[in-house]
């Protein structure tokens, strides 16, 4: 199993992902893990079809995904896993799924959310599942676009006090 990119971007599967991301990764995989969106034919049909033949696309629940990691059907993959928020991803972590860092994409605006940066919205949830997360050996950092320097996400913290 290598994740070459671990992210959380509540847009999943997009033209940001698909044209930056995979490129700069080399990814050959990408793993949705995501309970909504594998529950959704329509929308998990559109995704798969945004994605070009030679890149292989997996969705399922966080569950599914996980079991596919421990089962390792990803071995020979280069794996970028997408999360749409981050209770996607500390479950996934608990479920098994050993990623070192963990970069927030997007995270958008909706109700209870506080503003971090342009593309960055956060609960009190957030802020707790990160912690959680940092404390267990993930690495959090802000960065959109692979051209972005990465920046610890406790700095947008530190920026909205």
């Amino acid at each position: 199993m290598s994740i070459v990119l671990a992210r959380i971007d509540n847009r999943l599967i997009h033209g940001q992902v698909l044209e930056a991301w995979v490129p700069f990764t080399h990814a050959t995989c990408i793993a949705v893990a995501n309970d909504e969106l594998a529950a959704s034919s329509l929308k998990r049909i559109m995704m798969e079809a945004a994605v070009p033949r030679r890149t292989k696309v997996v969705i399922g629940t966080v569950e599914e995904v996980a079991a596919g990691f421990a089962a390792d059907k990803f071995a020979a993959e280069k794996v970028l896993l997408l999360f749409a928020n981050s209770q996607d991803a500390l479950r996934a972590r608990h479920l098994g799924i050993d990623f070192g860092e963990l970069n927030l994409g997007n995270m958008h605006e909706s109700g209870g959310k506080i503003r971090f940066s342009c593309t960055i919205f956060l609960t009190r949830e957030d802020v707790e599942n990160f912690s959680r997360l940092e404390d267990e050996g993930v690495r959090i950092v802000s960065r959109c676009v692979p051209t972005e320097r990465g920046e610890n996400w406790k700095k947008m913290l530190q920026h909205r006090e």
